[in-house]
């Protein structure tokens, strides 16, 4: 039996306490700020209740998995319910499109907007099919420690995928550009533009037309708190308010984190925090990658969002709602290639209370948006607020209402508030793009090069940015220190 000290309690973390205190340990999670989950937290202002993290529940198969590992199931700890349409799209006023749950329908919505796209969908949706239980199945749960690990027939036998991009292979397939804009925008959560982003991520749009979009009841904040309690169960310890400031070493070992001046033992660590945040907290001799290394690497986006209470009803909306009435690809360029504040920017919006009303009061709505921008771009209140305005008269355009009469508050939220609150390297909300250069072996390690009882789990290390893939990261950092701890024994 080993002391172990976990850093952080986002979902990656939140999973490798789980499996850890299963197997016997003694773990105890230390929380900065004064709730669980990471960014999936909750903000409440006059019975307006906001997500202020992660909104979608996808890959319900993941959580699944995650729970059936500990004997139980998601229903005991919260629950879900998929949403039809998963999510509505608008492409100009009046111009929308509701994507249906059932495959059927949806097919049928295709051809109405490309003749014969129907059934190319159908032996598209096949294939990322076939990636996605590659993906989950085969990939997803590997430490990454050599590229053989992905040697395997099923992965050779697509390598033109990994070379080719998701963009290439979804204009071989289709032509109308409404059609091409959904199957890439489910790229934005791996954090890559879809020319960087290997054809074999294809798996995402199965995920996205699935096994669909789902709504957790009271919030994604509700999953955190069910995986506490699990946790709780399994004899886990939470810490809140309790940043660490140092991690204390010896020769090639971790011996313990400093909190408040506070030297705290442990003999094994486990950070789910931001990486190169985790690392600083190293002597600069003992960190497994410089600044420069950092400096280099492709971020996903950082995010303005806007926590919005509006004292009606609003109309024309889905609970998921994403604006594309501009250039996808002008946008991703002021991210990507040149970073800048988009002129036009396409933006994302959650009205969670179309589905669940007990996240906001009986005659308003509670409204979340997101508009995604690069990382480390320096901001203000000007520039927020005239983000704000520009989403509000877009909305109104496209919505055919008058909205701005009804804003009751908001709230902003941006790259500073995600350094502050998350020690986020340089303020990105998804951690690093799945570009080919970054995925799986080529992502940072998930143990320390340099010391041996250190390990890393969360968005910046394998498998990748994502509620579900940092459940499996905090898995597959738990196996990594079941092999030290055994090797140890």
């Amino acid at each position: 039996m080993s002391d172990i000290t976990v850093i952080g309690s986002g979902f990656s973390s939140l999973s490798a306490a789980c499996y850890l205190a299963r197997e016997g340990h003694n773990v105890t999670v230390y929380e900065k700020n004064g709730t669980v989950g990471g960014r999936a937290r909750q903000f409440s202002h006059r019975g307006f209740r906001f997500d202020m993290g992660p909104t979608f529940y996808w890959m319900p198969d993941i959580f699944e998995s995650f729970f059936a590992d500990f004997g139980t199931v998601p229903q005991h700890f919260y629950t879900v319910r998929r949403l039809d349409p998963g999510y509505r799209i608008y492409f100009g006023p009046g111009d929308y499109f509701d994507q249906p749950a059932d495959p059927d329908r949806l097919a049928e919505a295709f051809d109405d907007l490309e003749a014969g796209s129907g059934n190319e969908l159908r032996r598209y949706l096949r294939s990322a099919r076939f990636n996605y239980r590659v993906a989950i199945d085969k990939v997803i749960y590997k430490s990454a420690r050599s590229p053989f690990e992905l040697v395997m027939p099923q992965t050779i036998s697509r390598i033109p995928q990994f070379t080719g991009n998701l963009s290439r292979r979804v204009a071989r397939s289709f032509r109308d550009e409404r059609i091409r804009q959904m199957l890439e925008f489910p790229v934005l959560f791996l954090g890559a533009k879809p020319e960087y982003t290997p054809s074999f991520y294809r798996f995402m749009n199965y995920a996205d037309m699935i096994l669909g979009s789902w709504h957790v009841e009271g919030g994604m904040v509700q999953v955190a708190e069910g995986i506490k309690k699990l946790g709780e169960n399994l004899g886990v310890r939470y810490q809140m308010n309790s940043e660490i400031t140092a991690i204390h070493t010896n020769g090639n070992r971790a011996t313990g984190i400093e909190i408040n001046g506070r030297f705290i033992p442990t003999e094994v660590i486990v950070s789910g925090a931001d990486y190169a945040h985790t690392e600083s907290l190293l002597p600069a001799g003992k960190r497994n990658y410089n600044p420069e290394y950092w400096n280099k690497r492709t971020f996903a986006p950082s995010a303005i969002l806007f926590y919005i209470g509006f004292e009606k009803k609003i109309e024309n909306i889905a609970h998921h709602t994403l604006f594309f009435d501009t250039s996808f690809r002008e946008h991703a360029r002021d991210i990507y290639d040149q970073p800048r504040w988009p002129d036009e920017p396409m933006f994302y919006a959650s009205f969670p209370t179309r589905s669940d009303p007990s996240l906001g009061p009986e005659d308003g709505e509670t409204a979340i948006i997101l508009i995604p921008t690069a990382p480390g771009l320096e901001e203000n209140d000007l520039i927020k607020q005239q983000y704000f305005d520009h989403i509000i008269r877009r909305m109104e355009s496209l919505t055919g209402q008058r909205l701005r009469d009804y804003v009751l508050f908001y709230r902003s939220y941006g790259c500073t508030d995600f350094i502050s609150d998350y020690n986020s390297y340089k303020g990105n909300a998804y951690g690093l793009a799945n570009t080919l250069k970054q995925t799986a072996f080529m992502r940072p390690s998930v143990r320390s090069k340099k010391l041996g009882n250190l390990f890393f789990a969360g968005q910046l290390t394998v498998p990748g940015p994502g509620v579900p893939t940092a459940l499996v990261s905090g898995k597959v950092a738990s196996s990594a220190v079941m092999d030290f701890i055994d090797g140890h024994k």
